[in-house]
């Protein structure tokens, strides 16, 4: 049992236009996939899922996703959202298998930023989510990214970053090595440059 549910309906009409038509109807398309099972086209009431996924912790959790009443759990894989107003659009599940590894996004959480910014500098996050490999009992809520001793130039990337125990950065393992925040000086107005220099 997670803390986390979502009721789902399996979905036979598909295509674009078919998406379109669930959206009109206040609904999303889905997909579960993964585990020794085939993958299969949902559709899930929009009001439901932007409730679930308000709380944060829903994207790194175990969710019990009920398919016309057969139960599995589930982590969210991916999620695609309209690029203006910030809804869900359609969202990718992989089913958690005991013992299996998975893939899951989860969110970065950014500690002790004042201490750079005391220093004058100013902080970029490159990045909010990161994906990770790990059984779902590994699964972190968060990553945490600590801005403590950052200076003004530093670039933290995710090699710098503490996994926690059994959790696997996927871009790192992949041999890319991204930037998720940097510190850098404050940026310069154009006016305030043209006032310097007369």
């Amino acid at each position: 049992m997670t803390d986390f549910t979502l009721n789902a309906q399996v979905r036979s009409d598909l295509g674009k236009g078919a998406s379109r038509r669930l959206r009109h109807s206040l609904n999303i398309p889905a997909v579960v996939y993964g585990g020794d099972k085939e993958a299969q086209s949902l559709t899930i009431v929009a009001k439901e899922i932007a409730k679930l996924f308000e709380n944060e912790a829903a994207f790194s959790h175990v969710i019990e996703l009920n398919v016309d009443g057969a139960k599995q759990n589930v982590v969210v894989k991916a999620m695609q959202r309209h690029p203006a107003k910030g809804f869900i659009m359609h969202a990718d599940f992989v089913r958690v298998v005991a013992g299996q590894k998975l893939t899951a996004v989860v969110p970065v959480h950014f500690i002790n930023e004042e201490a750079p910014v005391k220093k004058g500098g100013e902080i970029s996050h490159v990045e909010s989510q990161i994906e990770v490999s790990c059984e779902a009992k590994d699964l972190p809520e968060f990553i945490e990214v600590d801005l403590g001793n950052a200076e003004i130039g530093t670039i933290i990337h995710l090699s710098d970053l503490k996994a926690p125990k059994g959790v696997e950065f996927v871009a790192l393992a992949h041999g890319d090595d991204k930037a998720v925040a940097n510190v850098h000086a404050p940026r310069v107005a154009p006016e305030a440059e043209e006032g310097a220099a007369e």
